[in-house]
């Protein structure tokens, strides 16, 4: 057919191949302490692929864009790179890196906008203002990068004790185009783009009516690196430095909390592990952090979400950690470099990557090992991103759904012992549900810690029960 890049013969051929694939994923012997899915395919079957499937038109470049640039890789690898990266969105608030970005101390704000005239009748709610700010901040290599988040002030004054307290929400962004993030859609409306969560449990808005200010991080960076947890981090505690500076009688001094949900977990997880060493000018302020749903343990991701209706989201999250770690690109086969370097693919937001799940694709079939999760590449990333025996720089309030499947309840109880063994002041509740219901069921039991946590009360550890 005219302008369709693969041919008939092509997706067939990928059809059959999947199918194959698949089936070696649910049938292979469970001798193994790995689950079945984890299971390496026949070497023959990656030869197999790579022949049918032609390599993707990677595009020549006369200079390597800064968001691509890779030290100590070789130009190819970097010209994949840029060709796997979230497409323009036509507002250069987001898509433009500043040339002098090096320059910049993290945390410094390079360029700011008011945004409260389409985002806070999205909120439903009064507010002094709304501002976004973009800033600096560094990438998962310790590299000068940008980032933005929204900040919001209420319209009353702080009567509370001491300074006004900050509510950090940090949305499940659970996408890979820079349409879908939070920050988007409070510059420019609701779009079909946009993830009913930017709006939903109303953490902004209950914290606001509260008189809290309010900082909403785009907490992927400006890669999308979806569920890279050092980005998120670094962008979180960036983005606190930021506002301080921009506003410090609102953001500056008063004592800081943060909720996260799923995505939004990933990025407060991270940074209440990662607080003391990359910001302790900001860890210090912070009294709480509510974790929920919590995808703690990739390796255990794996298992639930490879080769079924989770797939999707589970290669979604791959192409996201690889913006930030190219290593992994060296794994990919033809398949998986046409899939992440094709514009509607590269680009998904949350309700689309879903449908994916319904090819049942397996990891296995787009890597160029036969064995892909016990590559060095892999274990790398399964061990760096844990941040095992990290602690968290501040109290925390860890939930989960009981019912998880994709998600396992096991991640969010291995975090909380770890961190119970680390000292630190931890609760932990299971909520009847799965991950869809327990972000709305188990809402005000986390906004009501976190609220306690802002009027000074001691946090009350379960760790012994």
């Amino acid at each position: 057919m005219p302008g369709r890049p693969w041919s008939r013969r092509w997706k067939l051929r990928t059809i059959v191949t999947t199918v194959t694939i698949v089936a070696l994923a649910t049938t292979t012997a469970t001798a193994a302490a790995d689950p079945p899915n984890l299971m390496p395919a026949p070497g023959q079957l990656s030869h197999d692929i790579e022949d049918a499937v032609p390599a993707p038109n990677i595009p020549r470049l006369a200079r390597i864009p800064m968001r691509a640039q890779t030290p100590g890789a070789d130009r190819a690898l970097q010209e994949l790179r840029e060709a796997i990266m979230p497409s323009p969105t036509g507002d250069r608030f987001f898509d433009d890196w500043p040339a002098d970005l090096a320059r910049y101390r993290p945390g410094a704000i390079m360029s700011t906008r008011d945004v409260a005239p389409v985002a806070a009748p999205l909120l439903e709610v009064r507010v002094r203002y709304a501002r976004q700010i973009k800033f600096r901040t560094v990438d998962a290599a310790g590299r000068p990068l940008f980032a933005t988040a929204t900040l919001f002030v209420p319209p009353t004054t702080w009567t509370g004790r001491g300074k006004r307290p900050v509510m950090v929400n940090n949305p499940p962004i659970v996408a890979l185009g820079t349409r879908c993030t939070t920050g988007y859609t409070f510059a420019h409306g609701k779009t079909d783009d946009t993830n009913s969560t930017d709006l939903r449990p109303e953490t902004t808005q209950e914290s606001l009516k509260r008189g809290y200010a309010v900082i909403v991080p785009d907490h992927t960076g400006a890669r999308m690196a979806y569920a890279e947890p050092y980005v998120a981090a670094h962008v979180v505690l960036d983005a606190v430095r930021a506002a301080s500076v921009y506003d410090p009688n609102n953001f500056g001094s008063g004592p800081l909390v943060m909720l996260g949900y799923s995505g939004g977990a990933i990025a407060t997880n991270a940074t209440a592990k990662l607080a003391s060493s990359y910001a302790p000018d900001v860890a210090k302020r912070f009294v709480g952090a509510a974790i929920g749903g919590v995808p703690a343990d990739y390796r255990a991701l794996a298992g639930a979400m490879n080769a079924n209706l989770a797939s999707g989201v589970f290669h979604a999250a791959i192409l996201g950690i690889a913006r930030e770690r190219p290593e992994l690109l060296t794994l990919a086969n033809n398949l998986a470099r046409q899939l992440a370097t094709n514009d509607f693919l590269k680009n998904l937001c949350t309700g689309t990557m879903g449908y994916f799940g319904f090819t049942f694709g397996a990891t296995q079939m787009l890597s160029t090992d036969p064995d892909p999760f016990r590559t060095p590449a892999a274990e790398h990333v399964f061990e760096v991103t844990e941040m095992a025996g990290d602690k968290a720089a501040m109290p925390i309030f860890i939930y989960h759904g009981a019912q998880e499947w994709w998600i396992p309840a096991s991640q969010a109880r291995s975090l909380f012992a770890e961190q119970c063994r680390l000292d630190v002041d931890a609760t932990y509740r299971e909520y009847p549900g799965e991950h869809m219901t327990t972000v709305f069921v188990a809402f005000r039991d986390a906004l009501a810690w976190l609220d306690a946590r802002l009027q000074g009360v001691p946090a009350q550890s379960n760790c012994r029960g």
